[in-house]
């Protein structure tokens, strides 16, 4: 099989679809690798070292032409889109739910499109997923304790406090593993931490491992109003595996909340868990409604992208091995967790997440294998 590994385009984004180690495993597997000019210089590797892997060095058009599998990191932007042709497979992170016409665009293309964010484990787990979302989780309380400072609009709060002055009330909307990575953070850097869930067994276990270190609340309603005044920060981590986040933190909340608090979306990936927020750049990371800083990149890894690399292609390389080695049929045909992740395939769309989103039809993938 051809593989082919463009450069990212979206903004600030440095991380690499595959790095040179796998690039070689699969060269010695018997395919043919091609990556774009630059790809993987934003985590330190060259050209040279994908060359001495067995790759070879391409510009766009000549990878997206050439290539059978496409392996990238971020959804693919309009002009990548324009270069897919029918039948050729795409591996990445899509997140379609609340971008309609990303969605319009490969099913038009005709591509076999995979999506990282939803394939499934047998367990429930999201392995493609996971290891961006404890980037996400723990980036999102450094970014909140920087916009906390009173230089970036915030209310002047120090995260940790000091001895004789409160620390900082983080609010953490969800268990998941982006919650938990940012309750990690939080409790290591003294803030007073409150984290919400529905699910009372998750609840449990964080009460057993942080003790009176942190407060878990069961989620409802009246909780929500309540916390939202009394806190500095609130982290957005609520998840719908492939579908639009709940939006739990709506406008007339922000009334009540703290000038100079922040709030940081990680669902914005997902269209956001907080009504008034909308997607920024790593250029342009906040924006500001009602005196309430909001944060919400939605390529938050990107800023570490040597370490985001490393942990997202250790979890998707097996996969991407298993459809260069098989072919894409067989594989999903024998892979639960990679059927699951397909979202697009040969003008249909087939995530069902998606479609309950977008309120439109979709097909089982069953029936098209």
């Amino acid at each position: 099989m051809i593989v082919g590994v463009p450069k990212e385009i979206k903004n600030q984004e440095y991380r690499v679809g595959l790095m040179p180690s796998q690039v070689s495993t699969l060269v010695s597997q018997g395919h043919e690798l091609i990556i774009e000019t630059n790809a993987g210089i934003g985590v330190g590797m060259t050209d040279h070292d994908y060359v001495l892997a067995g790759a070879k060095i391409s510009n766009a058009s000549s990878l997206f032409e050439r290539a059978d599998l496409i392996i990238k990191v971020k959804e693919p932007q309009a002009n990548e889109i324009a270069m897919l042709r029918p039948e050729q497979i795409l591996f990445t992170y899509l997140h379609l739910a609340p971008d309609v016409n990303q969605t319009n665009l490969l099913i038009a293309s005709g591509v076999r499109a995979i999506a990282y964010e939803t394939v499934k484990a047998s367990d429930g787990s999201l392995p493609l997923l996971a290891p961006m979302s404890e980037v996400a989780g723990r980036m999102s309380i450094q970014a909140a304790a920087h916009h906390l400072e009173k230089r970036q609009g915030g209310s002047g709060i120090l995260l940790s406090g000091i001895p004789g002055v409160h620390s900082a009330h983080v609010m953490i909307l969800g268990a998941g593993i982006v919650g938990m990575s940012a309750l990690q953070i939080a409790v290591g850097m003294g803030a007073h931490v409150t984290i919400v869930d529905k699910n009372i067994q998750r609840l449990r276990e964080l009460d057993l491992i942080y003790g009176n270190k942190i407060r878990t609340v069961f989620s409802d309603e009246h909780v929500l109003n309540t916390l939202f005044k009394e806190s500095d920060v609130v982290i957005g981590a609520v998840l719908i595996p492939g579908g639009s986040a709940p939006k739990l933190l709506r406008h007339e909340h922000l009334h009540g909340m703290r000038k100079g608090s922040v709030i940081v979306d990680v669902a914005i990936d997902q269209g956001g868990c907080f009504e008034t927020s909308r997607p920024t750049t790593h250029d342009e990371p906040t924006f500001i409604v009602e005196g309430v800083t909001h944060y919400c990149v939605a390529n938050m890894p990107g800023a570490v992208p040597r370490t985001s690399t490393f942990g997202l292609t250790n979890a998707t390389f097996p996969y991407v091995q298993a459809i260069a080695n098989k072919g894409l049929k067989r594989a999903i045909q024998e892979s639960d967790a990679l059927r699951s992740g397909v979202s697009v395939f040969d003008h249909y769309l087939t995530c069902s997440a998606v479609a309950q989103s977008q309120k439109r039809p979709y097909k089982d993938i069953h029936s098209l294998i």
